[in-house]
């Protein structure tokens, strides 16, 4: 990875701060951080530490109480909703550990979903959606309903819906949360994969064999990054 260019995202002293009926909780404080284009950032960290608030704040899904976030430079502070909810569509895919795939929707509708926000003709939604879930090797199931896939299968659909419409960033948070061992490493092993075809991935995650397969690992405590090592292990 070339460190000489520009970051795809930057956090510059963000803070989240959650106010309460009594007292204010700081999720985040003073975080700096780079993600650069083709790069594998894995986040870990305890339980409270501030992991999947971070992982909003670069989805465009909160924003920091202070400080600065920049996507490909520009400042994300000033837009408005509407902006962010188009930015987010085209620039971000997300994998969530809980799937959120629409019961009602076949696979490959789900899958499509982001494209058909977007306008783009129905034919040209079904061609990528077909093709994103060929990558996952989920397109022999793409009339099926989210509840005759088991919870692996369902999290690959989760994958190729976040990459069917080729975003810049894919967010991961806890991807394999609600996977048995053998699932979470074909998940994992399909995360790679992606990173191999050069897609930039950061990824929330507590499981320390999951966090090595990254390129880097920053480590968050208490809201701060407290630690930084690199990876490229796999488990």
């Amino acid at each position: 990875m070339d460190e000489m260019r520009s970051p795809v995202m930057s956090l510059r002293g963000v803070g989240k701060v959650f106010a309460g009926d009594e007292l204010e909780s700081h999720a985040l404080a003073g975080v700096r951080l780079d993600v650069h284009e083709g790069e594998y950032l894995a986040i870990s960290g305890p339980s409270g530490a501030g992991k999947t608030t971070l992982l909003s704040i670069l989805g465009l899904l909160d924003a920091p109480s202070e400080g600065e976030y920049l996507l490909h430079g520009r400042a994300m502070a000033k837009l408005g909703a509407r902006a962010r909810a188009r930015l987010r569509n085209r620039e971000i895919g997300f994998v969530f550990q809980s799937f959120n795939l629409i019961a009602d929707l076949n696979v490959v509708e789900n899958v499509e979903l982001p494209l058909r926000y977007r306008k783009e003709s129905p034919v040209q939604a079904r061609r990528r959606a077909l093709e994103a879930l060929e990558r996952v090797g989920m397109a022999h199931r793409a009339r099926h309903l989210p509840n005759q896939l088991s919870g692996g299968q369902q999290q690959r659909v989760a994958v190729a819906r976040a990459v069917c419409g080729r975003p810049s960033v894919l967010l991961a948070d806890e991807p394999t949360g609600n996977l048995d061992s053998s699932n979470s490493d074909a998940v994992m092993a399909i995360l790679d994969e992606l990173h191999a075809d050069g897609a930039t991935i950061c990824m929330v995650t507590h499981e320390p064999r999951h966090a090595r397969r990254a390129d880097r690992i920053v480590e968050l405590f208490d809201g701060r990054i407290v630690g930084e090592s690199r990876g490229g292990g796999r488990a």
